[in-house]
């Protein structure tokens, strides 16, 4: 094997003496480790080695290739930046005095590097005279701060960790622990960086989601239903990170048994998060037959179902700061982003939970908008499983036959019926107190959402009637990644994560990310400067 470099690229010999700075120019002491991972692989020892020490070997040599390049680029980058007449700030204050070697580190996904670039001064303040009527006194101007124009055209952060160490870590603390997210970018780059520093990336990586969303272009979907589903899952947190109430009722109840909570106990140690779905949804008419099999082929074989609507352009969301309606406002936004004009079907999923209810009836009525609020189907089956044990023994076949007989009959649109027929059970019965139960809150639960089990319509018109949608989401979001063991969260950090994972759901996270750096961009160094060029 051969050390010598023959390829067609500036890292070869043959162009390296093009570039300033001596003999092999930046590329210098890139081409040099090159040459001594040649030589070594042409070594006895090399010639030895199993693949997998050649692969590991390899990949610390491949990190530190590239850690030269970019560190020779840097270099190269400060010989050639090109003095500017003056900047001005964004305070007003121009700044003519240019100071070279001005240096700074970045942790880099190869490796630590250092940028030198141009400072660009204020001159020094002058004293300023201020005439009061009891004395003279002098007081000076504070100096303006330095800037430094190649820094906003490298976009640097402001941090340590480069844009693609922070990519690299949004990544990993959506899938995983923060000390999972550790491990993974060590392996990944052979940067180590501690616990706080990859919560405190996380959180600055998620601060763009909402206007992102906000700024993106809606795709117009004018025969779609528009579907809007809402939801609520608890996170465990941290004692100082409980809403007052849960933390006020937590400092309230005392543990009756030494090792365990007695029946009906909480920890109290959970904070509600809100999570929305909008999507698009393709009607498919189906009737109840489609849902729960006629009595006459129930015991047989189940009749031949249609496929549901189908769900496309999903879009996620989730908050553990915001309340109930702050969050129910933000899917509005997307629902009325999506449909401006109101001239589509809007369609409401929720769980029956009252204030998410008065919530999108209130977003409704403030926009003007018509919005069919339906209740999940599986929690009214909940209910009558419910009321089924106030008639039959645990186990019974039976209870499935009439569990089954009083949901056709709410799907068909009678959940009066239903409820009057459940009660009038009970009575005929004699069942008091708790021994009904169970059949007495499936009456009021059918009684009281009468309003919103209007079934019948929902599967003529081709509309979903489960949240499956927000379901899977509150797993998703929640509990495959909030929920690992021993997991404890501070109010930010849950909030970052739940944003990263919605962006990650919504398959937007590549398009975020650009905008974001973009976003930084003007956070970081633009903002600073009056009509700062990028290309000078």
């Amino acid at each position: 094997m051969s050390s010598s470099l023959t390829c067609g690229c500036s890292v070869c010999p043959a162009h390296a003496g093009r570039s300033s700075g001596g003999d092999a120019g930046w590329v210098g002491p890139a081409r040099e480790h090159l040459e001594s991972v040649v030589a070594w692989l042409d070594s006895p020892q090399a010639m030895d080695a199993g693949h997998g020490e050649l692969e590991a070997r390899l990949q610390v040599d491949a990190r530190e290739q590239y850690r030269l390049l970019l560190q020779g680029h840097l270099d190269e980058r400060a010989e050639r930046e090109r003095r500017r007449e003056e900047v001005t700030g964004s305070d007003g204050v121009t700044r003519r005095r240019v100071e070279n070697g001005h240096r700074r580190s970045l942790a880099s996904v190869f490796g630590p590097v250092t940028v030198t670039r141009k400072a660009y001064r204020a001159a020094p303040a002058r004293p300023i005279e201020h005439a009061e009527t009891t004395s003279q006194t002098r007081s000076v101007r504070k100096a303006a701060g330095n800037l430094y124009p190649a820094d906003a055209v490298l976009n640097l952060p402001v941090g340590k960790h480069s844009a693609g160490l922070a990519r690299l870590v949004a990544v990993e603390v959506a899938r995983g622990s923060f000390g999972d997210a550790q491990a993974a970018v060590e392996r990944a780059s052979g940067v180590r960086i501690g616990k706080r520093q990859v919560e405190d990336l996380a959180r600055a990586a998620a601060v763009d989601t909402d206007a992102f969303y906000a700024a993106r272009p809606a795709r117009p979907c004018p025969d779609r239903v528009l579907g809007l589903q809402a939801d609520g899952k608890g996170i465990v947190m941290l004692p100082g990170s409980l809403r007052p109430a849960t933390a006020a009722q937590a400092a309230k109840t005392s543990p009756k048994l030494a090792t365990r909570l007695s029946p009906g106990q909480k920890h109290g140690r959970k904070r509600m998060a809100e999570i929305v779905a909008v999507y698009d949804l393709e009607p498919v008419p189906r009737t109840t037959d489609d849902i729960i099999a006629a009595p006459s082929t129930r015991r047989t074989r189940r009749s031949k179902t249609r496929t549901g609507p189908k769900v496309t352009g999903k879009w996620l969301a989730a908050s553990v700061t915001d309340d109930i309606p702050a969050v129910i406002k933000s899917m509005f936004d997307e629902a009325e982003r999506r449909d401006p004009a109101h001239e589509r079907t809007w369609v409401a999923l929720v769980d029956g939970n009252r204030q998410q209810i008065d919530a999108i009836r209130d977003q409704a009525n403030t926009r003007g908008v018509t919005v069919t609020i339906v209740i999940d189907f599986i929690h009214v089956l909940e209910y009558l499983w419910k009321a089924a044990w106030t008639f039959f023994h645990p186990g019974d076949p039976d209870a499935e036959t009439w569990v089954a007989d009083h949901a056709r009959t709410i799907l068909n649109g009678r959940a009066i019926d239903a409820a009057a027929t459940i009660r009038h059970h009970a009575d005929t019965a004699g069942f008091r107190g708790n021994e009904r139960k169970g059949a007495d809150d499936a009456v009021t639960y059918l009684t009281n959402k009468a309003p919103y089990l209007d079934y019948a319509t929902a599967l003529a018109n081709g509309w979903q009637i489960a949240t499956g949608i927000i379901e899977g989401a509150a797993r998703f979001l929640i509990k495959d990644r909030m929920d690992i063991t021993g997991a404890r969260w501070t109010t930010p950090g849950a909030e970052a994560i739940l944003r990263l994972r919605a962006v990650t759901a919504n398959g937007d996270f590549d398009e975020y990310w650009q905008w974001h750096q973009q976003q930084e961009l003007r956070r970081n160094h633009l903002d600073h400067y009056q009509n700062l060029a990028l290309t000078a």
